[in-house]
Protein backbone atom coordinates (compact mmCIF):
# COMPACT_ATOMS: atom_id res chain seq x y z
CA UNK A 1 0.00 0.00 0.00
CA UNK A 2 1.99 3.22 -1.02
CA UNK A 3 0.22 5.92 1.16
CA UNK A 4 1.19 9.65 0.18
CA UNK A 5 0.90 12.87 1.98
CA UNK A 6 2.70 16.51 1.13
CA UNK A 7 5.82 17.61 2.70
CA UNK A 8 8.57 20.21 2.48
CA UNK A 9 10.42 18.54 -0.32
CA UNK A 10 7.17 17.50 -2.66
CA UNK A 11 5.24 13.83 -2.00
CA UNK A 12 6.27 11.96 0.79
CA UNK A 13 5.26 7.96 1.36
CA UNK A 14 5.74 5.66 4.53
CA UNK A 15 8.49 2.86 3.71
CA UNK A 16 9.38 0.08 5.63
CA UNK A 17 12.20 -2.47 6.17
CA UNK A 18 11.57 -6.55 5.13
CA UNK A 19 13.23 -8.64 7.66
CA UNK A 20 11.83 -11.91 5.55
CA UNK A 21 14.97 -12.81 2.91
CA UNK A 22 12.70 -14.18 0.00
CA UNK A 23 10.21 -11.72 0.23
CA UNK A 24 9.68 -10.52 -3.67
CA UNK A 25 9.11 -7.08 -2.56
CA UNK A 26 12.92 -6.40 -1.64
CA UNK A 27 14.07 -5.15 1.49
CA UNK A 28 12.83 -1.76 1.72
CA UNK A 29 9.37 -1.41 0.54
CA UNK A 30 5.59 -0.39 0.84
CA UNK A 31 3.94 -1.89 3.86
CA UNK A 32 1.61 -4.72 2.06
CA UNK A 33 2.27 -9.08 1.69
CA UNK A 34 0.27 -11.80 0.21
CA UNK A 35 -2.90 -12.92 -0.11
CA UNK A 36 -4.23 -15.86 2.69
CA UNK A 37 -7.22 -17.84 2.47
CA UNK A 38 -8.90 -16.12 4.75
CA UNK A 39 -9.09 -12.90 2.41
CA UNK A 40 -11.50 -15.20 0.16
CA UNK A 41 -14.08 -14.87 3.34
CA UNK A 42 -16.80 -12.76 2.71
CA UNK A 43 -16.64 -9.52 4.13
CA UNK A 44 -18.93 -5.70 4.20
CA UNK A 45 -17.30 -3.77 1.32
CA UNK A 46 -17.77 -0.15 0.41
CA UNK A 47 -16.82 1.62 -3.16
CA UNK A 48 -16.17 -0.24 -6.43
CA UNK A 49 -17.48 -3.40 -6.97
CA UNK A 50 -15.28 -6.98 -6.74
CA UNK A 51 -16.18 -6.87 -10.46
CA UNK A 52 -14.98 -3.62 -11.39
CA UNK A 53 -12.18 -3.93 -9.44
CA UNK A 54 -11.27 -7.12 -11.82
CA UNK A 55 -11.67 -4.95 -14.33
CA UNK A 56 -9.59 -1.97 -13.01
CA UNK A 57 -6.44 -4.95 -12.56
CA UNK A 58 -6.79 -6.53 -15.11
CA UNK A 59 -8.16 -9.62 -13.91
CA UNK A 60 -10.38 -12.04 -15.32
CA UNK A 61 -11.07 -13.65 -11.87
CA UNK A 62 -13.21 -11.46 -9.87
CA UNK A 63 -12.23 -13.70 -7.01
CA UNK A 64 -8.87 -13.27 -7.23
CA UNK A 65 -9.24 -9.34 -7.45
CA UNK A 66 -11.23 -8.80 -4.76
CA UNK A 67 -8.61 -10.92 -2.35
CA UNK A 68 -5.93 -8.55 -3.48
CA UNK A 69 -7.97 -5.84 -2.40
CA UNK A 70 -8.72 -7.43 0.67
CA UNK A 71 -4.71 -8.40 1.51
CA UNK A 72 -4.16 -4.91 0.57
CA UNK A 73 -5.85 -3.50 3.95
CA UNK A 74 -5.26 -6.42 6.00
CA UNK A 75 -1.35 -6.02 5.29
CA UNK A 76 -1.56 -2.65 5.79
CA UNK A 77 -3.66 -2.44 9.24
CA UNK A 78 -1.38 -5.63 10.44
CA UNK A 79 2.14 -3.92 9.73
CA UNK A 80 1.66 -0.42 10.15
CA UNK A 81 -1.70 -0.17 11.53
CA UNK A 82 -3.83 1.86 9.01
CA UNK A 83 -7.05 0.89 8.67
CA UNK A 84 -9.11 1.85 5.28
CA UNK A 85 -12.14 1.12 7.02
CA UNK A 86 -15.68 2.83 8.74
CA UNK A 87 -18.94 1.93 9.96
CA UNK A 88 -20.82 3.26 6.90
CA UNK A 89 -19.32 5.37 3.45
CA UNK A 90 -18.52 8.47 4.87
CA UNK A 91 -16.35 7.81 8.07
CA UNK A 92 -13.01 5.78 8.52
CA UNK A 93 -11.42 4.36 12.01
CA UNK A 94 -9.87 7.05 14.16
CA UNK A 95 -7.60 6.70 16.65
CA UNK A 96 -5.62 2.60 16.14
CA UNK A 97 -2.70 3.53 17.86
CA UNK A 98 -4.66 2.20 21.81
CA UNK A 99 -2.77 -0.86 22.89
CA UNK A 100 -5.91 -3.16 22.39
CA UNK A 101 -5.42 -2.36 18.46
CA UNK A 102 -2.25 -3.51 18.78
CA UNK A 103 -2.98 -6.50 20.54
CA UNK A 104 -5.45 -7.20 17.77
CA UNK A 105 -2.81 -6.83 15.17
CA UNK A 106 -0.54 -9.22 17.16
CA UNK A 107 -3.06 -11.71 16.68
CA UNK A 108 -4.31 -11.18 13.32
CA UNK A 109 -0.49 -11.35 12.34
CA UNK A 110 -0.32 -14.66 14.34
CA UNK A 111 -3.11 -16.23 12.91
CA UNK A 112 -5.03 -16.05 16.19
CA UNK A 113 -7.95 -13.62 14.91
CA UNK A 114 -8.91 -13.37 11.48
CA UNK A 115 -9.01 -10.04 10.04
CA UNK A 116 -12.00 -10.09 8.58
CA UNK A 117 -13.86 -11.48 11.82
CA UNK A 118 -12.53 -8.30 13.34
CA UNK A 119 -14.36 -6.12 11.10
CA UNK A 120 -17.28 -8.02 11.66
CA UNK A 121 -16.74 -7.71 15.17
CA UNK A 122 -16.54 -3.86 15.24
CA UNK A 123 -18.94 -3.26 12.87
CA UNK A 124 -17.03 -1.79 10.13
CA UNK A 125 -16.64 -2.37 6.09
CA UNK A 126 -13.81 -2.05 3.68
CA UNK A 127 -13.74 1.30 2.27
CA UNK A 128 -12.16 0.14 -1.23
CA UNK A 129 -12.89 3.53 -2.51
CA UNK A 130 -10.28 4.99 -0.75
CA UNK A 131 -7.91 2.75 -2.98
CA UNK A 132 -6.09 4.01 -6.50
CA UNK A 133 -4.68 0.89 -8.54
CA UNK A 134 -0.73 2.11 -9.81
CA UNK A 135 -0.34 -1.53 -11.26
CA UNK A 136 1.04 -5.20 -11.44
CA UNK A 137 4.44 -6.53 -10.96
CA UNK A 138 4.79 -10.32 -11.83
CA UNK A 139 7.70 -12.00 -11.66
CA UNK A 140 9.38 -13.88 -14.45
CA UNK A 141 8.63 -17.32 -16.11
CA UNK A 142 11.99 -18.29 -15.30
CA UNK A 143 11.47 -17.39 -11.50
CA UNK A 144 10.76 -20.69 -9.60
CA UNK A 145 8.63 -18.76 -7.22
CA UNK A 146 6.27 -16.55 -9.22
CA UNK A 147 4.19 -13.55 -7.59
CA UNK A 148 1.43 -11.26 -9.39
CA UNK A 149 2.50 -7.82 -7.07
CA UNK A 150 -0.52 -4.65 -7.27
CA UNK A 151 0.11 -1.50 -6.16
CA UNK A 152 -2.49 0.59 -4.65
CA UNK A 153 -2.22 4.45 -3.22
CA UNK A 154 -4.29 5.89 -0.44
CA UNK A 155 -3.54 8.65 2.27
CA UNK A 156 -4.05 7.78 5.84
CA UNK A 157 -7.17 8.92 7.35
CA UNK A 158 -8.11 11.72 9.57
CA UNK A 159 -7.33 10.40 12.88
CA UNK A 160 -4.84 7.19 12.14
CA UNK A 161 -0.91 7.61 12.15
CA UNK A 162 1.23 4.53 10.95
CA UNK A 163 2.74 2.95 13.83
CA UNK A 164 4.97 -0.34 13.01
CA UNK A 165 3.83 -3.97 14.63
CA UNK A 166 5.65 -4.20 17.84
CA UNK A 167 6.80 -8.02 17.39
CA UNK A 168 7.74 -7.62 13.84
CA UNK A 169 8.64 -3.82 13.45
CA UNK A 170 12.16 -2.75 12.68
CA UNK A 171 12.32 0.41 10.52
CA UNK A 172 9.59 2.50 9.03
CA UNK A 173 9.09 5.97 8.42
CA UNK A 174 8.11 8.83 5.97
CA UNK A 175 10.70 9.63 3.63
CA UNK A 176 10.67 12.56 0.91
CA UNK A 177 10.17 10.71 -2.57
CA UNK A 178 12.31 13.10 -4.76
CA UNK A 179 14.97 12.85 -1.94
CA UNK A 180 15.05 9.41 -2.39
CA UNK A 181 14.83 8.29 -6.15
CA UNK A 182 17.42 11.75 -6.67
CA UNK A 183 20.70 9.50 -5.85
CA UNK A 184 20.37 5.49 -6.63
CA UNK A 185 23.43 4.88 -5.52
CA UNK A 186 23.11 6.62 -2.30
CA UNK A 187 23.62 4.22 0.68
CA UNK A 188 21.87 6.64 3.14
CA UNK A 189 18.43 4.75 3.87
CA UNK A 190 20.53 0.99 3.99
CA UNK A 191 22.91 2.72 6.88
CA UNK A 192 20.13 4.17 8.44
CA UNK A 193 17.82 0.80 9.05
CA UNK A 194 21.62 -0.54 10.32
CA UNK A 195 20.63 -4.01 9.46
CA UNK A 196 23.52 -6.18 8.09
CA UNK A 197 21.57 -6.64 4.58
CA UNK A 198 21.22 -3.14 4.61
CA UNK A 199 24.48 -1.39 5.43
CA UNK A 200 26.09 -0.06 2.91
CA UNK A 201 23.77 -1.15 -0.20
CA UNK A 202 22.36 1.36 -2.36
CA UNK A 203 18.69 1.52 -3.52
CA UNK A 204 18.72 -0.79 -6.35
CA UNK A 205 20.29 -3.56 -4.25
CA UNK A 206 17.19 -2.70 -1.41
CA UNK A 207 14.31 -2.11 -3.33
CA UNK A 208 12.52 -3.86 -6.44
CA UNK A 209 12.35 -2.10 -9.99
CA UNK A 210 8.24 -1.67 -9.07
CA UNK A 211 8.90 0.19 -6.09
CA UNK A 212 11.58 2.37 -7.60
CA UNK A 213 9.15 3.09 -10.65
CA UNK A 214 6.17 4.25 -8.10
CA UNK A 215 9.09 7.12 -6.36
CA UNK A 216 10.11 7.81 -9.64
CA UNK A 217 6.00 8.49 -10.12
CA UNK A 218 5.58 10.13 -7.05
CA UNK A 219 8.60 12.69 -7.11
CA UNK A 220 7.08 14.01 -10.14
CA UNK A 221 3.78 15.29 -8.27
CA UNK A 222 3.54 18.37 -5.87
CA UNK A 223 0.36 16.92 -3.93
CA UNK A 224 -1.77 14.20 -2.76
CA UNK A 225 -4.42 15.30 -5.25
CA UNK A 226 -2.46 15.65 -8.79
CA UNK A 227 -0.92 12.21 -8.17
CA UNK A 228 -4.52 10.58 -6.89
CA UNK A 229 -6.85 11.75 -9.51
CA UNK A 230 -4.23 11.16 -12.49
CA UNK A 231 -5.52 8.85 -15.11
CA UNK A 232 -4.06 5.82 -15.42
CA UNK A 233 -4.30 2.20 -16.67
CA UNK A 234 -2.90 -0.59 -14.68
CA UNK A 235 -0.65 -2.62 -17.32
CA UNK A 236 0.93 -5.72 -16.05
CA UNK A 237 5.00 -5.27 -16.15
CA UNK A 238 6.96 -8.47 -15.84
CA UNK A 239 10.79 -8.15 -16.76
CA UNK A 240 11.71 -10.54 -19.52
CA UNK A 241 15.50 -12.07 -20.55
CA UNK A 242 16.91 -10.09 -23.21
CA UNK A 243 20.15 -9.88 -24.66
CA UNK A 244 21.55 -6.08 -25.90
CA UNK A 245 25.01 -6.00 -26.98
CA UNK A 246 26.80 -9.30 -25.90
CA UNK A 247 24.95 -9.10 -22.36
CA UNK A 248 22.27 -10.29 -21.24
CA UNK A 249 19.75 -8.25 -18.95
CA UNK A 250 16.22 -7.71 -17.64
CA UNK A 251 13.82 -5.51 -19.80
CA UNK A 252 10.19 -4.72 -18.35
CA UNK A 253 7.81 -5.12 -20.71
CA UNK A 254 4.12 -6.00 -20.57
CA UNK A 255 3.54 -9.45 -21.41
CA UNK A 256 1.45 -10.48 -24.72
CA UNK A 257 -1.12 -11.94 -22.41
CA UNK A 258 -0.95 -8.31 -19.83
CA UNK A 259 -4.58 -8.96 -18.59
CA UNK A 260 -4.56 -12.54 -17.99
CA UNK A 261 -3.39 -13.22 -14.58
CA UNK A 262 -0.92 -15.31 -13.37
CA UNK A 263 -1.56 -17.25 -10.05
CA UNK A 264 1.37 -17.59 -7.64
CA UNK A 265 3.69 -20.73 -7.67
CA UNK A 266 1.88 -21.44 -11.08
Amino acid sequence: MVYIREGAHGLETFLTYRPTPESPMGRICFPGGVVEQDDHEPVGWYGPTPAQWAQKLGHDDVVVARSAVVAAVRESFEEVGVLLSGPNEQDTVEYTEASETMASRESIAGHELGFIAYLKRGGLKLRTDLLKPLGRWQTPDFSHRRFDTHFFASVVPVGQRPKLLSSKGVWGRWVPARDVVADRSSTALGDEIGREDTVGRPLEELMTPGTLCVLESLATCQTTIAFLTKKRQVHVKKPELVEKNGELMLAFTPPRDAVRTRSKGA
